[in-house]
């Protein structure tokens, strides 16, 4: 592979291969990050629901214990 670029100039190896794989992955990419991100929201999402679901219970258990030591 070092020989192929050897006689190109900085130019080709530094600025028009990085661009021509964006060009041709881009969508590729894009797809990626994008299902990676949409995974760390639903994550997210994940969590504070279980989050709130474990406060709300822990909330009515404690209220409706304090009720019947009365």
């Amino acid at each position: 592979m070092g020989e192929i670029f050897a006689g190109m100039p900085w130019w080709v190896k530094w600025i028009a291969v990085p661009v021509i794989a964006l060009v041709v992955f881009g969508g590729l990419i894009a797809a990626v990050v994008g299902f990676v991100i949409g995974l760390l929201f639903k994550l997210l999402v994940f969590v504070a629901l279980v989050g709130g679901l474990v406060y709300v219970v822990r909330k009515f258990t404690s209220s409706s214990s304090s009720r019947s030591d009365w």
